[in-house]
C-alpha cells in the first residue's frame, strides 16, 4: 500500500479535447469542460474538482461552438484531496529569454555608390564595366525620383 503525504502535488498535463467536436455545436464547450473535469478526476484519483476562473474565460473565449482543440493545464491536489485545475504558463528564466532583434538600417545610394567606387579600385576591368552600369541605374533612378517630387506650393512643373 503506497501511503502518500500529505502535501500539495501538482502535475502538468496537455489534454487532447478533440472529441468535443463530435458533439453538436451548442454543448461543445461544456462538453470541453465536463471532459476537463473527468480528465482530472481519472488522472488525480478525487472526486472534488474545481477549475480556475482564468481556464473557464479561456475555453468559452470563442464561444461555445469553437472551444480549443487542446489546452494545458496545471493540476494541483490540496491536504484535503480537492483538485485544482489552472491554466499552465511556463516561467522563463531571466538567462533563457529570447533575443531582441535590432533594426537594420537601409544603406542609402550615396553609401551604395562610395562603396562601389572603393571596389572599383580593387576589381578587374570586366567588373569595373558591370559595376559602372550600375552606378549609372541608381543616378538615373535618383534624377528620376527628384523630378517626381511635387513642389512646395503644390503646383507641378
Amino acid at each position: 500500500m503506497i501511503i502518500l503525504s500529505k502535501e500539495k502535488q501538482s502535475r502538468v498535463y496537455t489534454i487532447n479535447l478533440s472529441k468535443v467536436w463530435l458533439s453538436p455545436r451548442i454543448r461543445r464547450t461544456k462538453r470541453a469542460i465536463n471532459m476537463i473535469r473527468e480528465f482530472a478526476q481519472h488522472h488525480m484519483k478525487s472526486e472534488d474538482v474545481k477549475i480556475d476562473q482564468n481556464l473557464n474565460m479561456i475555453m468559452w473565449k470563442r464561444g461555445i461552438r469553437h472551444p480549443p482543440r487542446r489546452i494545458r493545464v496545471k493540476m494541483e491536489k490540496d491536504e484535503d484531496d480537492v483538485v485544482t485545475v489552472s491554466l499552465y504558463s511556463e516561467e522563463i528564466k531571466e538567462e533563457e529569454k529570447p533575443k531582441v532583434k535590432t533594426a537594420v538600417s537601409v544603406p542609402t545610394t550615396e553609401i551604395v555608390t562610395e562603396e562601389i567606387k572603393e571596389k572599383k579600385e580593387t576589381t578587374s576591368p570586366k567588373s569595373q564595366k558591370a559595376e559602372t552600369k550600375v552606378v549609372e541605374e541608381v543616378e538615373k533612378k535618383e534624377k528620376s525620383a527628384k523630378i517626381v517630387e511635387e513642389p512646395k506650393d503644390g503646383k507641378r512643373k
